[in-house]
């Protein structure tokens, strides 16, 4: 078994896509099927019923290596078994694990093209990224193919990086459609997508658009913050 601390359950492509860090490794670790783009369906990735939750602590039976679909250096190929909910972590413990690096997922664009990516060497094909929000607001911009609304989040960082992504974690997204929205700091997880070329795309190479693939608020000084609930935690 891997052990993990969840750090994203978002959508991807009608299933979802679990990512986490090993603490002991400090190391990015992203579970992957043997579909043809790696997603993990229900079955695979439920524990008793219950989806995974952001600051889990999850043990995994993972093989030491999966497919990298030619750019990802995380993945690992998940083997027969059941998960296991083995605890769970105060969001401040993640603090040590927020990027320093110069950019959000390699540069100041929105996007990173395959090319980009194979040109590095592999431990550097880097496509998640752990960052603080020191400023994140949200807004609207249309309907999933879940049937649910499209949502778009503007962060800056506390080293003064800004990006503008698509969120794609759905308990932060239902919040949203609550109308909550988020009051203090943030630990954001990064994704980058599988490659996708809108039909207006006239650059050079195979974009992986940067997704907000995971949301954790962090208590202010008297302790509020969003609580993280489980899918079927909310009244939907």
């Amino acid at each position: 078994m891997t052990q993990i601390i969840c750090l994203a359950n978002s959508w991807k492509r009608g299933e979802r896509c679990i990512a986490g860090i090993n603490s002991l490794k400090c190391q990015w670790i992203r579970p992957v099927s043997d579909l043809p783009d790696g997603r993990i369906p229900k079955p695979m990735r439920q524990i008793a019923g219950r989806e995974p939750t952001l600051l889990d602590i999850l043990d995994i039976p993972l093989a030491k290596t999966g497919p990298d679909f030619g750019f990802e250096c995380e993945n690992l190929l998940v083997l027969p078994g059941e998960w296991r909910r083995v605890g769970q972590v105060p969001a401040g413990y993640l603090n040590k694990f927020c990027s320093r690096e110069k950019y959000i997922l390699h540069n100041n664009e929105r996007y990173v093209t395959v090319n980009f990516l194979q040109s590095l060497p592999v431990e550097q094909r880097c496509t998640l990224q752990l960052v603080k929000a020191v400023e994140f607001l949200v807004q609207p911009i249309g309907i999933r193919r879940e049937g649910v609304e499209k949502w778009e989040g503007s962060l800056v960082t506390d080293f003064g990086q800004q990006l503008t992504a698509s969120i794609t974690d759905p308990v932060f997204v239902r919040y949203l459609e609550l109308g909550y929205r988020p009051q203090n700091q943030c630990l954001v997880t990064v994704s980058l997508s599988m490659p996708w070329r809108p039909d207006d795309w006239k650059k050079d190479g195979d974009p992986c658009w940067k997704l907000i693939a995971g949301v954790i608020e962090l208590p202010n000084k008297s302790g509020n913050k969003l609580r993280l609930g489980m899918d079927d935690e909310l009244p939907f």
